[in-house]
């Protein structure tokens, strides 16, 4: 398995410094991982630093509650993108999926969608907070508006990812949707159980220690 194609290299910390994001994006340089995942702040910087590679940069938008307007996503979304975005990973508005206000829920995802250029989108929906049904309302939401990713978790919540709402998520998603499992993925075991569930991206602040826990398989595929 070659494991670093699959880390969103992430730093979300507030704390986060210049020297922490140059950090990061050099370690994702080193391993050749999908994307580094910082906040707006730092889009401009990680997209000059990742200039010429090509290791994609994903910035969050509505993080972490997904309580602001819809119109303040889409804004969010179009200046990340102008700054130099590849991805965008948006917060749905949890309150008006558990209002059953599915028609808001799914207005804002396509509007953000319809905002940033073709790039990808993730729609992170928190699955801590869900109970099954509404995890395969919103899988469903997110088949019927042809996004790119669904993804699990903040980190910011009661827990992170579960292989058991991601099973649950492929046994009702489409061919197209792929699932991006996020929050308190620290070791070579939990990222593997979360692939072998049907994660296709692992949003980490570990992946470094994910690859130096798997350095023999790395030397493999390098």
């Amino acid at each position: 398995m070659e494991l670093n194609k699959y880390i969103d290299h992430t730093n979300l910390k507030n704390t986060a410094t210049l020297k922490d994001i140059e950090k990061l994006c050099n370690e994702a340089i080193k391993y050749k991982f999908a994307s580094v995942c910082v906040y707006p702040y730092y889009v401009t910087l990680a997209s000059t630093l990742l200039k010429g590679t090509n290791i994609d940069v994903c910035t969050v938008v509505g993080f972490p509650s997904g309580m602001s307007t819809k119109e303040a996503k889409v804004y969010e979304a179009i200046d990340a993108v102008e700054k130099g975005a590849d991805e965008i990973d948006m917060v749905i508005n949890i309150a008006a999926l558990k209002n059953k206000d599915y028609n808001y829920v799914k207005e804002e995802i396509e509007e953000i969608r319809d905002s940033i250029d073709g790039k990808v989108l993730k729609v992170i929906i928190e699955t801590c907070l869900l109970t099954r049904s509404e995890i395969i309302k919103m899988t469903e939401i997110c088949n019927e508006t042809f996004v790119n990713f669904i993804k699990t978790s903040t980190g910011f919540s009661e827990y992170g990812a579960r292989a058991e709402d991601i099973k649950l998520i492929s046994e009702h998603k489409n061919d197209v949707l792929e699932i991006k499992a996020s929050g308190g993925i620290k070791t070579i075991e939990l990222a593997e159980e979360m692939i072998k569930a049907g994660a296709t991206r692992i949003g980490t602040s570990s992946g470094v220690i994910l690859m130096n826990n798997n350095e023999e398989e790395y030397h493999d595929i390098i």
